[in-house]
Parts: structure tokens; C-alpha cells; sequence
């Protein structure tokens, strides 16, 4: 009897193990997970490196090249006019010719207004527009990008300025200081670009941009307010309150009809022409010269009326000649030293940044490529070199750049050609200045700056993404109720904190079968896909770091809670497996190593297997290191959820 008992035991066997056979034939074919060759460790990091610094490979046409090509190619990096001027002609010239000639129609009254902004004397904003566009031209590498001072640079220089020596009190030290804030804003936008960290000013994000610039716009009209208006007491304070309080207690006393007879008409005029420009392309010149117009009629009115004898003021003087040597005057020892770094930085980086954006924004236009890391060290180096020629902080001015392109320029040249112009100009006509009222000015800038408010942009932002929108409008309200440094400073803030709760709250989905395929999606967008009984299936959306690992551990077993109550309330199985979809995890640190062996042994204690899903090559490098793969086994890493699913579930009926 035992005898039979034990052949009926092997018959048992042989029949399980039969069926298991016929079970494993049954199951698709299923490739494994491939782990990563090792690699050298010195090989890595300079892979990592070159990645980071230059993904861009900018050395990939010095390959194979003999010693005296590398050569002329490294003078062509560096002075990228030797590249495309072998291939200037007199059509590309003509072309530059006409731009110049129209930008320097723009930039000649900008300037002068501009100058005011940050609290020098006129003929500084010309000097600014002399040198710096010449050394940009020899060293940018944006063809329509147009140099010289813009509006937000220059109120946000004089402001800060301001708040360390009074221009009034003190002019040459207050001149000084500006001159070495210039060199320090080219020193940092030097080293950024030498070191190819450009990266860093990425993360001030698009719509604190929107909204910093916007703000600036409004605080610079309203800055302007005094010259339209006559007013001669106005507040130093740039926030709307003080602004508004100063005009308005000065309606019955402080302002001069005269002045806003010629404010308001040329104002008028100039609104006039760029609707006419912006309705129709072919008279974008018509904006471009109506500035240099209404400051010449301005200035003839004003002489042929003396209506500076009834209260309307005047620029009275600018200085005539080319810029001055101000080597000696920029501060490297002293007190003063530390604020000119301070201001420098800030300046500078904001100008670097508005100079990159409206680059990449004409390249992207004419499909050329922008070395954005070259760009930085062009204008670090004109802003070193504007600094000891008497200049402040120059930039890409986005209003004289897109009157550049619309002109029909091809090069750089149209910057040399406007710096032609301007010097002709401060050798030969600047005493012509002399009777040009500041209410023209301050028309000019208001007609200029009010382009810098995108509401477009800011209703984009809002339809798109709601918390850029709050970071709009607190880099838009801190400019205009507080100051230009706090509406930065909440423009970056709130950059910051988006990039902090992305990275240490990222987003985690539920994936269900889409019907009639083997494609898993998140559940909430494709509402038709099906959940696998006794399956959980969860994505991670983003690479798992210290600052994050213990949130996502938590979430997933929050997931896995929720769907075990509802299980629970409908009589359904248990979760049996837990498959963690990985390919959007990029990376993974130890932290989320211990995350993961932390969340490996509370399944264990529900009785549950963990399953891993498309893991990329550093995450599987990095848990094979640390043992996790052979602790949870390597038959529970798959390729795809659809594996792992026709793994565990080969009887799952089509849903």
C-alpha cells in the first residue's frame, strides 16, 4: 500500500511539473533587463563633466586639424568677425548700411533718456552706445541682436546707485561707483560664459521674466511722470505710492503747462507711429525715426519759443566728444569697492540675461545657432572695455534689435555702423542738444518701455501653468509696490521654490491598460484604461534624490492603501504586486536606494512582491552596487510593465 501511496505521489509530480513545463512554454518570450558594462571611473566623470559644461562639444571642429588651422579656428572663436567677414560683400553691407543708420536714429534720444534713468549726466548714454556696440561686433555672434544702455538696466543701476551715494551730493563719486559696478557686471558676465555657466541664468524662469519686466516698464513710465509733467520736487523712491503721492501734491503748484503741451503731443506722435509701424511691417521705419524727429522739432520749438524762459526744462548741456578715459576713476580699494562688486552682479546678470533671451529669440527666427556661453564672454569683455572708456552697463536692447532685423541687417556691422553715427554725432552735434526739453525724453522712454509689458505672454502664462502666473505677478507687484531689487529678488525667490517643490514633490501616477493594446498610461488621462486585478502599477515622474525619496516611498504606499480600501469595500482580491514603472527616473542617489529597501520590506510585511519596470542604465548600474537587485532578485526587473504584467497575471483577460 505505502508502494502505491508513493507512485501516486510521483505521478503527482510529474504532472505538476509537466504543467508547470507546459505553464513556462505558454508565457511569452521576455528579454531581460541588460545591466551596463562598468565603466572606468575617471571615464565617467569626464563624460559627466563634458555634458555638463559642453554638451554643445564646442572643440568638435578642432578635430584633426593641423597646428595652424586650430589656430586661425581659436582666433575665429574668439573673434568671430574673422569667420563671417570672409564672406561679407557689398549686398550683405548695403543692408547693415540701412540698419545702422536707422538703430542709431533710435538709439541717439534713447540714449540721452536712458542716461537720466540711472542718474548720469546725457552724454554718458552716448558714450555708451561709442564703444561697447564696436567691441560686440568684433566678438558677438548674433546678427541682429542691436548694444547699447537699455531701460530696466538703467533704472535698476541707478536705483541701486542710489540707495549707496546721492547722484545730487556727490556726482563724481556717484559716477565712480557706476563705473566700477560696470566692471564688475563685465567681470561676472565673463567668467559665466568663460566657465560655460550659463546654465545659471536659466533659472530665472520665463514668466518671472514676463512679469519683472513688465513691472519695470510701469515704475519706469511713472519715473517719467516728472519730465512730463514739469514737476522740479519729485520723490527718489521708484514704488507706485510715493510716485503717485509726489504727483498729486504737486497738481496745484509743481506742474507746467507748457511742458505737458509738448510732453503729451510728442507722446501722441510717437504712440502714433508705432501703431503705424506694428500695423504694417512695411513702415516699421517709421517708429525708428520718429524719436530722433520729435527730439529735433522738440528742440527747435522750445529755441524758437524760449519756453525754457517759462518753466520748461531743458538737457541744457552735453558734454562734446568722444568717451574719456576713466581707468583711474573705477574704485578698487575702499569702502566702496564691495558695493560696486554687489551692484555689478546684480546688474550685470539681469542684463545677461535680457541680452541671451532676445538672442536666442532672433536665432530662432533666422534658424542660426547661438553660442549663448560665447555671447556672455562678448559682453563681459565690452562691458570691462565700457568701464575704463567712461560707459555703464550695456545690454541687448530688444526694441532697437527687432528695428535691426525688421531693417534688413545681416551682420554685426549694423552695430559698428550706429557707433559711426553716434560718434559723429557727439563730435559734431551734441550742442544742438542743448535746448531739448525733458518732457521729449521722458515722452521717448514711455513710448519705448511701454512694449516691455506683454500682457499676451502674462494671459499665456495663466491658461498654461498657474503657478508661473503667481510668479509673474509677484515679480510684476513686487517692481511696482516695492522696488526694482525686490521684484528680482521675488522673481528669483519664486524660480527657486518652483524648481524645490518640483524636485522634492514630484508627480507619481497610477497606470492602467489602455484596451486592445499593451500600452500602460496614467489612469487619470486615459480614464478607458483598466486596472490589472491584484496588480498595482505606479510611475514615478521624476529622477529619485535625498530631497525626495521619502515622499515618493510614502506616496506610493499611499497609492497602494487607497487601492487596498477600495478593494476591500468591493469584495475584489488583494494586491499581490506592486510594479514601479522607472524610465522618467533618470537617477537615483543612496537615499533613494534606502527609500526603495525601506518600501521592499514594508511590502513584505503586506505580503506583497516588488517589481521594478523599465529601469534606465544609471538606475540599474546603481542597485546592482548596492545589492538592492539581488535582494528583491532579478527576476523581478523587467523591461516593461507589459512583461511584468504577462509575468504575473499570464491568465488576465483582455479588458
Amino acid at each position: 500500500m505505502s508502494q502505491r501511496i508513493t507512485d501516486e505521489l510521483k505521478d503527482i509530480d510529474i504532472t505538476n511539473v509537466s504543467s508547470s513545463h507546459r505553464h513556462l512554454q505558454q508565457l511569452p518570450y521576455v528579454h531581460k533587463v541588460g545591466k551596463p558594462p562598468k565603466q572606468n571611473l575617471l571615464k565617467e566623470v569626464a563624460a559627466t563633466v563634458k555634458e555638463t559644461f559642453f554638451a554643445d562639444d564646442p572643440l568638435h571642429h578642432f578635430k584633426d586639424q593641423p597646428r595652424s588651422r586650430k589656430f586661425v579656428l581659436g582666433l575665429e572663436t574668439v573673434f568671430p568677425i574673422f569667420e563671417w567677414g570672409r564672406k561679407y560683400d557689398f549686398s550683405k553691407f548695403k543692408g547693415d548700411l540701412m540698419a545702422g543708420l536707422t538703430i542709431a536714429s533710435l538709439c541717439i534720444p534713447q540714449d540721452i533718456g536712458y542716461a537720466k534713468l540711472a542718474n548720469l549726466d546725457p552724454q554718458y548714454g552716448l558714450y555708451s552706445s561709442f564703444v561697447p556696440p564696436l567691441v560686440y561686433a568684433f566678438m558677438g555672434s548674433s546678427r541682429d541682436i542691436a548694444i547699447g544702455p537699455v531701460a530696466v538696466v538703467s533704472l535698476l543701476l541707478g536705483t541701486l546707485l542710489r540707495s549707496e551715494i546721492d547722484s545730487s551730493e556727490n556726482p563724481l563719486d556717484y559716477r565712480r561707483l557706476a563705473f566700477t559696478a560696470t566692471f564688475f557686471a563685465g567681470i561676472t558676465q565673463f567668467i559665466l560664459g568663460f566657465f560655460r555657466l550659463g546654465f545659471l541664468i536659466d533659472f530665472l524662469s520665463h514668466a518671472a521674466i514676463v512679469g519683472f519686466m513688465a513691472g519695470a516698464a510701469i515704475t519706469i513710465a511713472l519715473q517719467q511722470l516728472k519730465g512730463l509733467l514739469g514737476i522740479q520736487h519729485f520723490t527718489k523712491k521708484s514704488d507706485i505710492v510715493s510716485v503717485m503721492q509726489s504727483v498729486w501734491t504737486t497738481v496745484h503748484h509743481g506742474w507746467n503747462w507748457q511742458t505737458i503741451v509738448i510732453g503729451m503731443s510728442f507722446l501722441a506722435l510717437l504712440l502714433l507711429a508705432k501703431y503705424i509701424g506694428k500695423k504694417n511691417q512695411k513702415y516699421f521705419w517709421v517708429p525708428a525715426i520718429a524719436p530722433f524727429i520729435s527730439i529735433i522739432l522738440a528742440t527747435l520749438i522750445v529755441y524758437a519759443t524760449r519756453a525754457d524762459k517759462h518753466g520748461v526744462q531743458i538737457v541744457k548741456h552735453i558734454r562734446k566728444g568722444i568717451n574719456p578715459s576713466s581707468v583711474d576713476q573705477i574704485f578698487f580699494t575702499g569702502e566702496y569697492l564691495a558695493k560696486g562688486f554687489r551692484i555689478g552682479v546684480v546688474a550685470g546678470m539681469v542684463a545677461l540675461t535680457e541680452a541671451v533671451v532676445i538672442g536666442r529669440t532672433f536665432a530662432s527666427m533666422k534658424d542660426y545657432q547661438l553660442d549663448g556661453n560665447k555671447e556672455m564672454v562678448a559682453l563681459g569683455t565690452m562691458n570691462v572695455v565700457g568701464s575704463l572708456t567712461s560707459c555703464y552697463v550695456t545690454t541687448g536692447s530688444f526694441s532697437r534689435s527687432a528695428v535691426n532685423c525688421m531693417a534688413g541687417c545681416h551682420t554685426p556691422v549694423s552695430n559698428i555702423v550706429m557707433s559711426l553715427v553716434v560718434l559723429l554725432t557727439l563730435e559734431l552735434i551734441t550742442p544742438l542738444f542743448n535746448y531739448t526739453p525733458n518732457a521729449i525724453l521722458a515722452s521717448i522712454i514711455i513710448s519705448a518701455v511701454l512694449g516691455l509689458v506683454d500682457v499676451e505672454s502674462a494671459i499665456l502664462i495663466w491658461k498654461i501653468d498657474k503657478f508661473d502666473f503667481v510668479a509673474c505677478m509677484g515679480a510684476f507687484f513686487g517692481v511696482v509696490f516695492a522696488s526694482v531689487e525686490i521684484g528680482l529678488l521675488i522673481a528669483i525667490s519664486i524660480s527657486f521654490a518652483k524648481i524645490l517643490l518640483q524636485v522634492t514633490r514630484p508627480r507619481t501616477a497610477v497606470l492602467g491598460k489602455i484596451p486592445r493594446t499593451n500600452v500602460y498610461r496614467n489612469i487619470l488621462q486615459y480614464p478607458e484604461a483598466s486596472k490589472v486585478p491584484g496588480i498595482l502599477i505606479v510611475r514615478v515622474d521624476s529622477a529619485i534624490y535625498f530631497s525626495n525619496s521619502n515622499y515618493i516611498k510614502e506616496r506610493i504606499l499611499r497609492w497602494l492603501t487607497d487601492e487596498e480600501e477600495k478593494l476591500k469595500e468591493n469584495s475584489q482580491p488583494r494586491i499581490q504586486y506592486l510594479i514601479v514603472e522607472m524610465s522618467p527616473v533618470t537617477d537615483i542617489d543612496t537615499s533613494g536606494i534606502h527609500a526603495f529597501e525601506e518600501l521592499y520590506r514594508s511590502l513584505l510585511k503586506r505580503d506583497i512582491t516588488l517589481v521594478l519596470a523599465n529601469p534606465g542604465p544609471v538606475v540599474v548600474d546603481k542597485i546592482h552596487a548596492s545589492g538592492f537587485a539581488e535582494l528583491i532578485g532579478d527576476d523581478k526587473i523587467f523591461l516593461t510593465v507589459a512583461d511584468a504584467v504577462l509575468t504575473f497575471a499570464p491568465t488576465m483577460e483582455e479588458p
